[in-house]
């Protein structure tokens, strides 16, 4: 995927809104049930009143809770209490007596939550959470972060939607578990006519649950989707680190349906029951014929007889239920209240659901679509634990086997490019040797480099193959980078012998001559260290048309050049063993040396080859000779050059006596050594009759 930005982290955030979320779905029910208990509320305040003035006998008391420190008050009559219970009990002193003890007791619930149990998760969930929050905070700005601090983040990030949940979890819990602790104190309130505060426990039991698992849900949402890949390598990612039990996406849109669709018609559902009054509620000896039309309507007939006498009715009273006015309004807003909780879990869920699987699906098909580019092979993030991450972690395998195979064929193709050089392709227009035909061929002009090592021969008859081997293979992984650094590439190797083609720039292949003589001195410094004797080489250049191309047949194929040229500067070559220098070039790349001031050279001859009718010019390059012997060269090069144009001229006496002068003044200038050999024999036996200044070369040096 595109570059992700560093995510905040949310902790704070989650509890907050998850508590009210919780506030949301209990208190529309505690209003409600607090305004169902005003009827009793009332009732109580006219026997308060009564008592007040000589007309009941009943008892006011107060129990004092040891877990808030809030009072519970209660109305007990004669009939009610029981003699253990007024033992536990006292008198209040000056206290109000218009209190629903079950209000009472839902008011102490609330306290414990607020002040107690809620503040402590808060507190607890700071501390496990705030180093997530620092560790991204301080990747964000890009500071250093501990080794401790990211071996916790890494540890627990996984974990965290379980923590979390549970932190929060156990306050709510904690409430219930007071909830039940209060409802074992004062059992008569749970057997009630109308059991307001055990409602509320159920609801309030039913909100943790949801809240809860909103808490899960969230959390987890953002630790597959936003944190993983800050704090798991990519190799860890490759595969399922989850430890959990492979899960389905069935049972994630079970869980998604569960909380989205259950959640409203519980609510609904809910209401309903709570709003309804039993007909035993209405404390009626009997009942109208007016009275079963507005209660049972079209149904009236059936009913009058069944509930027309007092015992009747007194027996169908716990059966048959309405709702009154009062309840159907307090009903349609609750349920209103309730929808609207609903509608945001249902916006919150399919919001989490869809994007835990359509994320890790795109992200998939955009690392598919980059691997099936072939620019590179991308893996893909596993998220989950069910068919979408067994699906990322199997891609993943595949990428791997593809980047192995890719990995395998850049090996064998840079395997082939030993043998067959990368250049070759490229100037056959070919991509890969897959596509290499028998008859591919292209013309280009190119020079060149022949190179070999002077009396290799004898040199190999004293050493054993191996030793022969091992001293080829020292000595051409010296030439063969030299070659590459200067744009040319080894066309073959022919025993200890390079061929080399350069294209484009005449110079690269002279710099390329000049350095592996430098190379040369070096190499042979250390044979000397090694106790070895040093070895010589001679360079020869040419620069001309040639046809590259694959010849042979189908069984058995080969890239060459075929080319008067390669035979010319193969010949050239050899001269550097008749004349005794080091490097020699021909007319053609001389003149086309776009600046031939950077070399320092002279002439040499102009000789006919072996093969060759034509004469060729050619020329020595000092550079890359001992820096002694090149400046010798120089000095000598007007008096060598003024020689050579006499020995032309057939003025052989005066000849002589300058090449002399350039031999005493140089005695490593073999060629000038040459020349004069040249003269003497031309002064003692007469020039031939077919001499016209041109050295035809009958030999193959």
């Amino acid at each position: 995927m595109s570059y992700k930005k560093f995510p905040g982290f949310y902790g704070f955030r989650i509890y907050f809104i998850s508590t009210m979320m919780y506030f949301m779905l209990v208190a529309p029910f505690a209003g409600f049930l607090f305004f169902q208990s005003i009827p009793d509320l009332m009732e109580n305040n006219a026997l308060t009143n009564a008592f007040d003035d000589g007309q009941s006998k009943d008892t006011l008391f107060v129990k004092e809770d040891t877990i808030t420190g809030l009072r519970l008050q209660a109305t007990v009559t004669d009939g009610n209490s029981t003699p253990e219970t007024l033992a536990e009990e006292k008198p209040a002193e000056n206290e109000p007596t218009a209190h629903d003890p079950q209000n009472e007791m839902l008011s102490n619930s609330f306290g414990f939550l607020m002040t107690i149990s809620l503040p402590a998760a808060f507190l607890l969930g700071f501390i496990f959470n705030f180093p997530f929050k620092r560790y991204f905070r301080r990747r964000k700005r890009n500071k250093e972060i501990s080794d401790k601090l990211f071996a916790f983040c890494k540890r627990y990030i996984l974990k965290s939607p379980w923590i979390n949940a549970a932190i929060l979890g156990s306050a709510l819990v904690a409430s219930l578990i007071y909830m039940i602790m209060m409802m074992i104190e004062f059992p008569e309130y749970i057997h009630a006519s109308t059991p307001v505060f055990l409602r509320f426990f159920v609801i309030s039991l039913f909100a943790t649950l949801l809240t809860v698992l909103f808490v899960y849900f969230w959390e987890k949402h953002r630790v597959h989707i936003k944190y993983l890949e800050f704090l798991f390598s990519k190799e860890e990612l490759r595969k399922r680190i989850f430890k959990a039990s492979r899960s389905r996406i069935k049972n994630r849109f079970w869980i998604s349906n569960v909380m989205t669709t259950l959640l409203p018609l519980s609510i609904v559902i809910a209401y309903l029951l709570f709003s309804v009054t039993k007909l035993s509620e209405l404390s009626l000896d009997g009942i109208t014929d007016d009275q079963v039309k507005i209660l049972f309507g079209r149904y009236s007939p059936m009913m009058g007889n069944l509930i027309n006498d007092a015992d009747n009715l007194k027996k169908m009273g716990n059966v048959f239920f309405f709702i009154n006015a009062m309840d159907g309004l307090i009903m349609a807003f609750g349920i209103s209240s309730g929808i609207i909780a609903s509608l945001i879990y249902i916006f919150l869920f399919v919001k989490w659901t869809a994007i835990d699987i359509v994320y890790p699906v795109r992200e998939l098909i955009f690392n598919m679509q980059k691997t099936g580019d072939g620019k590179n092979v991308n893996y893909t993030v596993v998220r989950s634990n069910d068919e979408i991450g067994e699906l990322a972690e199997r891609f993943n395998e595949m990428t791997g086997q593809i980047e192995r195979y890719i990995s395998r064929i850049e090996k064998m193709n840079k395997a082939y490019y030993r043998f067959v050089p990368k250049q070759f392709l490229d100037f056959l227009e070919k991509d890969n040797i897959t596509e290499v035909q028998l008859g591919d061929q292209v013309q280009k002009e190119m020079s060149v480099l022949f190179t070999d090592i002077r009396d290799f021969t004898t040199l190999s008859e004293i050493l054993s193959p191996k030793e022969t081997f091992d001293f080829l293979n020292e000595y051409l992984s010296v030439m063969e980078p030299l070659i590459s650094r200067n744009h040319g590439f080894i066309d073959k190797y022919i025993g200890d012998s390079i061929m080399a083609l350069f294209v484009g720039n005449v110079e690269n292949s002279i710099d390329a001559a000049i350095e592996m003589r430098v190379a040369l001195a070096d190499f042979n410094v250390q044979r000397k260290l090694d106790g070895k004797n040093p070895i010589d080489s001679g360079i020869g250049i040419h620069t001309g048309n040639l046809m590259l191309g694959v010849v042979g047949g189908h069984g058995r194929m080969d890239g060459t050049v075929v080319s008067d040229a390669v035979n010319l500067a193969s010949r050239i070559e050899g001269l550097t063993k008749m004349y005794g220098t080091s490097i020699i070039i021909s007319q053609d790349t001389l003149i086309k040396l776009e600046d031939p001031g950077r070399y320092d050279y002279r002439f040499l001859d102009v000789v006919k080859v072996k093969g060759k009718k034509e004469a060729v010019y050619i020329f020595e390059v000092l550079n890359g000779e001992p820096e002694k012997i090149k400046q010798l060269k120089i000095e000598t090069k007007a008096d060598f050059g003024k020689g050579l144009q006499l020995y032309k001229n057939k003025a052989f006496d005066e000849a002589l006596g300058l090449f002399r002068k350039v031999f005493e003044l140089n005695p490593h200038d073999h060629a000038a050594e040459l020349y004069i050999a040249r003269c003497r024999n031309i002064l003692d036996f007469g020039i031939p009759e077919d001499w016209d200044g041109v050295e035809t070369i009958r030999d193959k040096y």
